[in-house]
């Protein structure tokens, strides 16, 4: 897996030296263009998504902030959940009996694609190297850069 994530958008790995823009710039620029304002309740939705370790969902999120003491309504959060989607933040990851979905952040981070257990909803990360490279050649052959892609295996015990 590549790096770490951090809130600034960093990454600990010395294999990636790229310079990752801060991510609660991409979220302001996200809110600027669709005319919203960075409120401290964004602000504090995004801190929590970031400290996230793995896969979550949006109801988890909301019992932790509140635990922190912080007043957010659901609306507020499943909204802001989706600009964070649309800033390429976080993925949502869906299971097959899981309508809420779960998502996990992909900021900061090489693609995560995933191997889920139907029996259990286990979700384990997996690499593809190979995947990667023919995600790339499929955007050359079309004139595109690759800027991410996602798989996710449904698997059961035999």
């Amino acid at each position: 897996m590549a790096g770490s994530k951090s809130l600034t958008g960093g990454v600990s790995n010395l294999d990636e030296m790229s310079v990752i823009e801060p991510v609660c710039a991409v979220f302001r620029r996200t809110l600027k263009g669709a005319g919203l304002k960075y409120t401290l309740e964004r602000a504090q939705i995004l801190d929590a998504v970031m400290r996230q370790p793995g896969l979550f969902h949006a109801d988890e999120l909301i019992r932790g902030l509140k635990q922190e003491g912080f007043r957010v309504s659901k609306a507020t959060v499943y909204r802001t959940l989706k600009l964070m989607q649309d800033s390429g933040i976080i993925q949502r990851v869906l299971f097959d009996d899981d309508d809420a979905g779960r998502y996990q952040v992909v900021f900061g981070t090489s693609a995560s694609d995933l191997l889920i257990r139907t029996d259990n909803g286990e979700a384990t990360q997996i690499e593809l190297p190979e995947l990667r490279a023919l995600c790339e050649k499929i955007c050359a052959r079309h004139g595109l850069t690759l800027k991410g892609h996602r798989l996710q295996v449904f698997a059961a015990p035999e």
